[in-house]
């Protein structure tokens, strides 16, 4: 046996903003959500529903304009995704900021990386489209995902002790947000 670990190569992993989903992706960004929902970070959702309206959903997301869809590929395979929701155009007093929600990775795609390269490519886009801030909540049993966003830059600027309902028992959510801007340019901006 060949002690030498040179020859495996890494994963593949990229990340993408869709538009639509073919039949191959739709399949495995509901196969990935399903995985995800069973491990307990299901985006709101605590038990997989039918594949069915798992397509529904996706397929929905890719119609609503205020979402836009990033993907995230080990493998070309999609193994996980995030949206980014924008204000509606008449919001003009939140039109600065956009959250990022519905962030998953399968259980059997984490430790590559992905879900750090899923939420730089979100910022990446928030701030090409013309955003300043990048705001999220999380269930506060998500410990992994907390240690993430705490480690790229989210500020935690408060918690709401019955943000959601598991098993019976109230568990509470926590708010961030990060600025996608130097402060010179926020203070700029205000009126």
């Amino acid at each position: 046996m060949n002690s030498d670990n040179s020859s495996i190569s890494p994963p593949d992993i990229r990340v993408d903003l869709v538009d639509r989903l073919n039949t191959a992706d739709l399949n495995d960004i509901c196969d990935a959500a399903e995985a995800a929902i069973r491990d307990g970070g299901g985006f709101g959702w605590l038990n997989p529903p039918d594949h069915d309206v798992l397509e529904s959903y996706w397929r929905g997301v890719i119609l609503i304009p205020e979402r836009h869809l990033l993907v995230g590929r080990l493998d070309g395979v999609i193994a996980g995704s995030c949206q980014i929701l924008v204000p509606t155009r008449n919001n003009e007093a939140q039109s600065f900021a956009c959250n990022l929600t519905t962030n998953f990775v399968a259980p059997w795609a984490r430790g590559h990386g992905l879900s750090a390269k899923l939420i730089e490519a979100a910022e990446e886009h928030a701030r090409a489209s013309g955003f300043q801030v990048l705001n999220l909540d999380v269930r506060e049993t998500q410990i992994a995902a907390i240690r993430l966003y705490e480690r790229l830059g989210y500020v935690r600027f408060g918690s709401h002790p019955h943000y959601a309902r598991v098993g019976g028992r109230d568990v509470a959510g926590h708010f961030y947000y990060k600025t996608l801007v130097p402060n010179s340019e926020m203070d700029g901006s205000a009126s």
